[in-house]
């Protein structure tokens, strides 16, 4: 089983604790956000899972965190940072071990809900209003 996503497309993302100074602040932390999640999605296809409907709460936490700035934007830029640097290697070896022909519905299943655990942490630093 393949997957249309690209790894190379993460190394896009500043390096951990260095943003990339093309970018504006909500920029830079929306498009960290966005390549998570589009890690996630991956991983929901080797999970076997279907697509998952993103909600308005998660879509708009990038710029609920810049708005909030100080601690709560901190926090949130770690979270983001920290959900990145598991899920990049973990995407990495379920394609590899996919590439080998090994079934990987169970690690890509465990990887899955660690990723909504994780999430569900970051997203509660920086609660809607």
């Amino acid at each position: 089983m393949s997957h249309e996503f690209d790894l190379s497309l993460a190394t896009m993302l500043p390096a951990r604790g260095e943003p990339d100074a093309r970018l504006s602040e909500p920029a830079a932390l929306a498009v960290q956000w966005d390549a998570v999640h589009e890690a996630a999605a991956a991983v929901a296809i080797l999970a076997q899972l279907g697509e998952e409907e993103v909600s308005d709460a998660i879509r708009t936490l990038p710029e609920r965190a810049v708005a909030k700035s100080g601690t709560q934007l901190e926090l949130a830029r770690r979270g983001i940072d920290d959900l990145a640097a598991v899920m990049q290697p973990g995407l990495r070896a379920l394609l590899a071990l996919t590439a080998k022909g090994q079934d990987t519905t169970s690690a890509a299943l465990t990887l899955w809900r660690e990723f909504h655990t994780a999430r569900f942490a970051v997203l509660a630093l920086v609660p809607e209003e």
